[in-house]
């Protein structure tokens, strides 16, 4: 990675469950294929020798284990459902000795991660006992380490969530609608991560050709389907997508040129 790229790792391709599912005796709950275990969907962006996570998934510390992640400086919030935040703990590691993490989201995010995780923020707690952690609202591009990063208004079911651009890269996770307005922030996007939980419909995640769908309108010249169910074969449901699309995995990294 070099001062002017972007790497993007898919720390988590799975959906709230993870796959395997606990219980499930399915093909693909059994199956060895590496790429068809999923942990809990974020990932992980790199540029001028700083890491953003987007999310902190349940599974975090497994994933940050696995990738050989030493440092978080900033973290940005999709939403705050269970399996987005509840890694959260883990990033007390990376505070220990005394650095604050910003941390970026909606106002309604920054308020409930203030109120569900209260003791982060409590001045009756050791330091060293929770994550040092700064929030702030927002709601419009803003500069990040000397970059832009554009948050993206989605609609997940009921909710509203954020997906998040940065340079030529958009990750969209947990979404059904992608809003018009939101459409000309995701102009000229080369690389595509977006929620695509399974092939039968939801109703607050895009299904496979939903999300295909919202791939071709968006135009981004190679799209990657994340927020996994165990209704997706990797390998064998990967003959049936379109040229361009593919289904993530757990560690994949691909790296992009940002501009000048």
């Amino acid at each position: 990675m070099t001062a002017g790229s972007l790497t993007l790792t898919i720390l988590g391709s799975g959906t709230s469950t993870g796959v395997p599912v606990l219980g499930c005796r399915c093909t693909v709950c059994r199956s060895t294929v590496p790429e068809n275990r999923r942990t809990r969907c974020s990932a992980l962006l790199r540029w001028g020798g700083h890491g953003v996570l987007i999310d902190t998934a349940t599974d975090f510390r497994q994933q940050a284990l696995r990738e050989g992640l030493e440092r978080v400086d900033a973290v940005l919030f999709s939403h705050t459902h269970a399996d987005h935040v509840h890694g959260i703990d883990d990033l007390r590691t990376f505070t220990l000795k005394g650095e604050t993490i910003p941390v970026y989201g909606s106002a309604e995010s920054m308020a409930t991660i203030q109120r569900v995780f209260a003791y982060i923020f409590s001045d009756e707690m050791e330091p060293g006992f929770r994550p040092r952690l700064t929030l702030s609202a927002v709601d419009a591009p803003f500069t990040l380490f000397d970059r832009t990063v554009v948050p993206v208004p989605l609609r997940h079911g009921q909710v509203a969530s954020f997906g998040y651009r940065v340079g030529g890269l958009a990750y969209l996770t947990d979404c059904s609608v992608v809003p018009e307005a939101s459409l000309p922030l995701l102009d000229g996007v080369e690389l595509l991560v977006i929620d695509a939980l399974r092939f039968t419909p939801h109703t607050t995640h895009f299904n496979v050709a939903e999300a295909v769908a919202a791939a071709r309108r968006i135009g981004a010249r190679r799209t990657l389907l994340t927020h996994l169910s165990h209704e997706v074969d990797h390998h064998r449901h990967a003959a049936g997508l379109p040229e361009g699309v593919e289904f993530a995995y757990d560690g994949q990294t691909i790296t992009l040129p940002l501009p000048d």
